[in-house]
């Protein structure tokens, strides 16, 4: 279980990280998406791609109740509740996250239907079946216990709501592990499961699994792409946070680079409670 010094473990995490990831992304903390090589749409663009690919799987509907577990600096439950007319509620264990978030749906002008609050989602202040639906961008990876965050989501959830999450994988178990230990340490995950473990994760919970995909190769296989865009966004970035800032943010990730493209993947998936 994932006790109080945990949860202000990761929430350091990000909000060290978060601040120039968030101006780099703009407003997404999570992962790119790019078709090829030679698609050129800038990092931002790239990166919603990620929130839109994961967030249509739900079948959102107008009206429903959506929590946003893991909900970084509220870009995506701000996009979902203009998107989709759902009420969303989103919780971090991040202080800079929960702050921007705020700002955000205030600057939004969509204070009134999407909160944001300070919550672990291994143990949430909430109801059984109080949410129609669940999304988890990126943040179930950093749990110490999947099954015991996977089960608190399952019994928010009302009999009939989904699931969607996407989240790292391993790809070539055994090959180089020292490379995936780095990238590990560095995002604080304390497992990266396979695609076939994400999945008996989610039967295990007592979730019925869905939809799946495996797009590695668009994502973590195009980091070379991100270093790219990254440094085509560096100079604007550095004009607001300094150089000393930029490089300290660079060391904070570099074990994230280390694995080889084909070593990390990339898991969105939908799942449903049973009704």
């Amino acid at each position: 279980m994932l006790d109080v010094t945990g949860s202000a473990e990761i929430g350091r995490h990000y909000d060290e990280r978060a601040p120039i990831g968030d101006e780099f992304r703009g407003g997404q903390l999570h992962m790119w998406y790019w078709y090829d090589r030679d698609d050129d749409a800038p990092l931002p663009e790239a990166v919603h791609r990620i929130t839109r690919k994961v967030t249509d799987v739900l079948g959102l509907r107008p009206g429903e109740h959506v929590l946003d577990a893991g909900c970084g600096s509220g870009e995506a439950s701000l996009y979902l509740a203009r998107r989709h007319g759902v009420r969303v509620t989103g919780v971090t264990v991040s202080e800079y996250e929960l702050d921007r978030a705020r700002e955000r749906a205030v600057a939004a002008g969509l204070a009134d239907v999407a909160g944001f609050g300070y919550g672990d989602y291994m143990r949430l202040p909430f109801e059984d079946g109080s949410f129609d639906a669940v999304l988890a961008l990126e943040s179930l990876q950093n749990a110490p216990d999947l099954g015991q965050v996977l089960g608190e989501l399952f019994r928010v959830l009302r009999p009939g709501g989904r699931l969607a999450f996407s989240d790292f994988s391993l790809e070539k178990a055994g090959a180089e592990p020292e490379r995936v230990e780095q990238f590990m340490t560095t995002l604080k995950l304390p497992v990266l499961p396979t695609l076939p473990q994400w999945l008996s994760y989610l039967r295990t919970a007592g979730f019925d699994v869905e939809e799946y995909t495996q797009c590695g190769p668009r994502v973590f296989g195009m980091k070379s792409k991100y270093l790219q865009a990254a440094m085509d966004r560096r100079e604007g970035v550095a004009g607001k946070f300094g150089e000393a800032d930029i490089a300290e943010f660079s060391r904070l990730h570099r074990g994230f680079f280390a694995p080889r493209r084909d070593q990390i993947g990339y898991v969105v998936a939908c799942a449903r409670k049973p009704r």
